[in-house]
């Protein structure tokens, strides 16, 4: 033990306990702190260097009371400034230097959101301390200059610099080409796009980067790997491949995909609950029936208002449930024609409308309301004047509405049900979807067809060709 004996002599026992370290119940005097030096204060190593030494740390001994083969040593890396309040750490023991690799300092680097070729300020300092963490003594920081390389992509990125999403999770199902509108991802870097977008809840998707080519999509090895629905890692695939599981619950995801790292990410941005609208114009199947959404943050307090649109081709009634079958709550009206507009949440009588058409479906689970309004849709803007309505037709199949304008110059436009401003949609959305008296839609000059998307209730898209 070295000098112990000489510290109790010259310094008394009280000294030496309030200055010395205890290790399994022994006593010891203190270290003193290490410096360190580096080997360079510039490293800018090329691609090939990968797995050489670029960088060697050597610090003096601390001089524990110890055997010096237990001391153990911290080297902590960070971003130059931010007092390693981030630093990436590694440790070894019983030694006084160790060498870095360019491999090292690069992930190190890019994990710290480096660019490639760009010059950066590193900070690195050590702690050394007793084996079990006792007397950890801080070096001397040292600042060095790092340039990272380039790191071929763990994925090949778009060749086009674009990349859609596709797939019957999306709004638009697998209809290729994609909306662009809704479904384009917005490119960050050379390496990273993201965007956001309404996901069906349960169903799958694909990143395009043609734009109507099925030739190359990314997709997944398997989508049998646990977790994928917020997040995995994805290849390129020109075969049949497997498509990415989509979240369990529809509402609004933001989806980052980092091609250099061959990772995408979901995270929810708001989540949709519904009530199903089953009825005698689809066989009173829940399972299948459209449904009314509520849209709320993640993780927030459900509204309790629902509302969606709803084709309903006949006139014999139908109800609302809180699940996609009979066995949970059923609501219909309080009143025996089902036009009372009270709903009744133990069933009641079927809930009724004068005639067939488009509705407007809205419910009230808390205030117990409910009501229904026909409508029909038409297209204003600059190209009219802001005056008569040019009226759209409506596509059972595909559950849209189409209409054609011809503006003779660039300007704005909204889409409005039944010729007024009561109810009407423009940008601002979330997912460039459309929101209720929202801002004017953009158009260039010339003919074009404009498609108009309601049926997934509380995310509505338009198309232009």
């Amino acid at each position: 033990m070295r000098n112990y004996s000489k510290y109790i002599l010259v310094l008394g026992l009280p000294a030496v306990f309030a200055a010395c370290s205890k290790i399994n119940n022994q006593y010891f005097a203190n270290g003193s702190t290490p410096a360190l030096s580096a080997s360079t204060t510039s490293v800018a190593p090329a691609t090939a260097d990968s797995l050489n030494s670029v960088l060697t740390l050597t610090w003096s001994d601390p001089h524990y009371a110890t055997t010096s083969s237990t001391e153990l040593y911290t080297i902590q890396i960070d971003s130059s400034g931010r007092n390693f309040a981030k630093a990436v750490s590694f440790q070894m023991s019983g030694v006084l230097s160790d060498s870095i690799t360019a491999k090292q300092l690069n992930t190190i680097a890019l994990g710290f959101g480096f660019s490639f070729n760009v010059a950066y300020k590193l900070d690195i300092r050590l702690i050394s301390s007793y084996a079990n963490n006792n007397q950890q003594l801080i070096s001397n920081t040292i600042t060095i200059s790092y340039t990272p390389y380039y790191v071929p992509p763990k994925v090949p990125p778009p060749a086009d610099s674009v990349l859609f999403i596709i797939g019957s999770a999306t709004a638009n199902a697998w209809t290729n080409p994609v909306n662009p509108m809704i479904q384009q991802f917005t490119r960050v870097d050379s390496v990273t796009y993201q965007g956001t977008f309404f996901l069906q809840g349960g169903d799958a998707y694909d990143f395009l980067p043609v734009n109507g080519s099925w030739s190359t999509k990314y997709n997944v090895a398997s989508n049998q790997v646990q977790g994928l629905d917020q997040g995995g890692a994805f290849q390129l695939s020109t075969g049949p491949g497997n498509d990415i599981p989509g979240p369990t619950q529809t509402g609004i995801y933001t989806i980052l995909v980092n091609f250099q790292t061959g990772i995408y990410t979901v995270t929810p941005d708001s989540v949709v609950a519904a009530l199903y609208v089953p009825g005698d114009y689809q066989g009173w199947a829940p399972a299948s029936a459209p449904i009314l959404g509520s849209y709320t943050s993640n993780g927030g307090t459900p509204t309790n208002i629902y509302q969606g649109y709803v084709d309903i081709t006949t006139t014999n009634g139908f109800k609302l449930t809180n699940a996609p079958d009979w066995n949970h709550t059923n609501y219909g009206d309080t009143a025996a024609n089902g036009e009372s507009g009270v709903l009744n949440a133990g069933g009641g009588n079927n809930l009724n409308i004068p005639a067939t058409g488009y509705y407007l479906v809205q419910a009230n689970t808390q205030l117990l309301t409910w009501s229904a309004t026909a409508t029909t849709w038409s297209l204003i803007g600059d190209f009219n004047g802001w005056g008569a309505d040019v009226a759209m037709t409506y596509n059972s199949s595909s559950q849209t509405w189409t209409g054609t304008i011809s503006p003779s110059a660039a300007g704005g436009f909204k889409v409005r049900a039944n010729d007024a401003w009561t109810v009407n949609y423009g940008t601002g959305g979330s997912a460039n979807g459309l929101v209720d008296n929202g801002g004017n839609i953009p158009i260039t000059a010339g003919t074009h067809t404009i498609t108009l998307d309601l049926h997934l209730s509380g995310y509505y898209s338009i198309w232009i060709n």
